[in-house]
């Protein structure tokens, strides 16, 4: 399978559906043991799904942000964890290929690279400054050594950590305190990846601390200073919704499921068959039309915008992470009432919907500044 080779979408969504099995016959187990979903991974690279959204010029697919969303909602429906680790470096790789804020030589070597099969993240975030999007400055530190930079300090919330060939780390430069971002390679002497993530939900993301030690990069990986940035709306980060989109469709399923094929004794029929429980489908249903048919919008209306319509946007997009991953905690809900005491098993899925899918509010950007930002446009 060559995702790279189809030239349509419905091609390319039918091909990623017959991965979903697989992972969804893998999760419990990478659930249960917090084991980082190496194969889903592998499959998606051995399908040069991590290539769609790198340039046409060095290889890609260039996907629009439509496509992007349907595909990750796909693979959420199968596994969330696999979904959210991967959608970072794609949309990594879809920012980079958007703004093209590197030097070209470095831009042209990390698209190569990724041709090749490379995976990256952005690792920004630390424990003492809290998430990147509240503005705290990076305690990690570069300091210029001859021809080289010595990067040393400890991020969190490293997803896919245990798989990456490349981060993208925020570090202080000491001679001037400015904030830099740098192109670490996995293989540099000092980089290490320490397993402390022991959250409850997206347990087999892998988002572990990433610890560096006196780690030597050439002068010329320092991609861009934080200064330098512009300020650009990041249509790209519609992938966290779409991610837990797909995870509450997942539960809808096991929950109709359940409702077609579970007759209790009191009834002459399956429990689908009870108004109770078909308003609650009908709830279901309701809900994931009103956040597809939000995030779908959205994602389309920035595929045919122009860059300074597309800076516009950030309001609505950051309404669409917000009123998806809300609404698809409450879909898991109802879907866990659907079912009742038995979603809480740890055999059924249900249980491992219901923490996944709470992770979907502590993604940025968070709820209360999206309502900052909405406010302020009025």
């Amino acid at each position: 399978m060559d995702l790279l080779s189809m030239q349509t979408l419905e091609d390319r969504l039918h091909a990623i559906n017959d991965l979903i099995p697989a992972f969804k016959q893998r999760a419990a187990n990478n659930d249960s043991t917090g084991r980082f979903p190496f194969e889903n991974i592998q499959d998606l690279k051995n399908s040069n799904y991590t290539q769609l959204t790198a340039p046409r010029e060095f290889g890609g697919g260039e996907i629009p942000l439509y496509d992007f969303v349907r595909f990750q909602e796909a693979i959420a429906i199968g596994d969330g964890a696999t979904a959210l680790s991967i959608g970072w470096h794609m949309g990594t790789m879809m920012n980079l290929a958007k703004n093209r804020p590197w030097k070209e030589s470095l831009f042209t070597f990390i698209c190569q690279e990724v041709q090749n099969g490379a995976l990256l993240n952005v690792c920004a975030t630390e424990e003492q400054t809290g998430s990147p999007t509240r503005g705290g400055r990076p305690l990690t530190t570069a300091v210029k050594n001859g021809d080289t930079w010595v990067i040393s300090g400890r991020k969190s919330f490293a997803t896919m950590s245990q798989m990456l060939d490349f981060f993208v780390v925020s570090a202080t430069i000491e001679e001037t305190d400015e904030v830099g971002f740098f192109l670490i390679p996995s293989q540099a002497n000092g980089i290490s990846v320490e397993e402390t993530w022991d959250s409850i939900a997206m347990r087999s993301s892998g988002s572990h601390d990433l610890v560096l030690e006196n780690v030597e990069i050439p002068l010329e990986y320092l991609t861009e200073k934080l200064v330098q940035r512009k300020k650009t709306a990041t249509g790209y980060l519609l992938h966290i919704p779409a991610c837990y989109l797909g995870i509450a469709e997942a539960a809808k399923r096991e929950a109709v499921h359940f409702a077609k094929n579970y007759k209790p004794n009191s009834l002459p029929h399956p429990i689908f068959e009870l108004p109770a429980i078909q308003q609650k489908i009908g709830e279901i249903e309701l809900k994931l039309l009103e956040s597809r048919h939000f995030l779908y919008s959205v994602a389309k209306i920035w595929d045919e915008s122009s860059i300074e319509q597309q800076n516009q946007l950030s309001p609505e997009l950051s309404a669409v992470k917000l009123s998806v991953t809300n609404k698809a905690v409450e879909i898991v809900d109802l879907a866990m009432r659907i079912v009742g005491a038995r979603s809480l098993s740890e055999k059924n899925p249900l249980q491992r919907y219901y923490r996944d899918v709470r992770a979907g509010l502590h993604n940025p950007p968070m709820d209360d500044m999206t309502l900052m930002l909405l406010a302020k446009r009025v």
